[in-house]
């Protein structure tokens, strides 16, 4: 049973990341609308698409327990909030990045992305930084550093990437929520500014004229887009190891580096070459000390023979 368990939280798992993997080609369907349009549509047709699948799986009342629990403490109000600031900012920058043929940056920063999130646990959670982990650090900086310095370019949409990513994932986990309810209340507290936004601006690319026009739909298609991934995401991880979900969030910035070379024809560099193989290189040093770390604490764990 456990055995079937695990292979279903990978197959889950495996599906999320897949689906972000080739999410750049969904974008790529808009890339004649503009980024701040796009990402205010994502927004609100998310809290639609989760409102929806909250209705339809009877779990209102416990997503309105959730959310009130949340109002009522002013650190975790006030965390979330962050957080949905962050996320629609990770969002933005990825949508402009695919859609400015920038797919290979927005494929950097998630691989640099883990790496962040550990600096930023020993900065603010005070957790300890392993000599692994800190040779994968200075490996991934100096990546980028090369890329910098070679290229000419900063790569700040990576960076923005990583950094954004990194904080929210740091949020969320000071904020104990479920991911149904998160998503939710994520949405919910900027779908105001998104609403406001579009009624401001003169030239929006959805038209109630045509409603089931191509834009119109990969529009609203983008609330299932944004959902669908996470809560598969969210069924898979309960049911794996924590190395193996580490492990397969390699898979969507893989993709989409190879949609960003092959597909889009994007320019791959010496320059780009080089940091990539320094980050994988630290990569590979982080998975192989906690492969370790994982083995030696099971191995603690153990029963001792008899």
């Amino acid at each position: 049973m456990k055995d079937n368990q695990e292979k279903l939280g990978i197959l889950y798992a495996t599906g999320a990341y897949f689906l972000w993997g080739f999410l750049p080609i969904y974008w790529k369907l808009a890339d004649h609308v503009p980024a701040g349009q796009v990402l205010a549509h994502r927004i609100i047709w998310a809290f639609v698409f989760m409102a929806a699948v909250i209705m339809l799986t009877g779990k209102r009342h416990t997503i309105l327990q959730e959310a009130k629990s949340i109002i009522q403490h002013k650190r975790q109000f006030w965390g979330i909030t962050a957080a949905s600031v962050l996320i629609s900012l990770n969002w933005l920058t990825f949508i402009w990045a695919v859609n400015s043929d920038h797919v290979i940056q927005a494929s950097l920063g998630y691989y640099i992305n883990p790496l962040v999130s550990i600096l930023l646990g020993v900065i603010v959670l005070k957790e300890r930084f392993t000599g692994s982990q800190l040779l994968s650090f200075i490996l991934a900086a100096a990546g980028v550093l090369y890329l910098t310095v070679s290229y000419g370019v900063f790569p700040w949409v990576s960076l923005i990437l990583a950094f954004t990513f990194a904080f929210y994932g740091l949020l969320k986990k000071m904020v104990r929520v479920s991911t149904m309810a998160g998503l939710t209340i994520e949405t919910l507290i900027v779908t105001p500014i998104a609403l406001i936004y579009l009624s401001l601006i003169t030239d929006n690319s959805f038209t109630w004229a045509e409603p089931l026009s191509a834009t119109n739909l990969v529009l609203v298609g983008s609330g299932a887009v944004t959902a669908i991934p996470l809560l598969l995401f969210a069924s898979g991880a309960k049911q794996i190891p924590l190395a193996m979900v580490g492990f397969l969030q390699y898979i969507a910035p893989t993709l989409m580096l190879l949609l960003g070379v092959f597909l889009y024809q994007e320019p791959f560099t010496q320059a780009h070459l080089v940091a990539f193989l320094l980050i994988w290189t630290a990569l590979i040093i982080y998975m192989a000390s906690t492969y370790r770390r994982n083995l030696r604490t099971k191995r603690s764990q153990s029963p001792l023979p008899k």
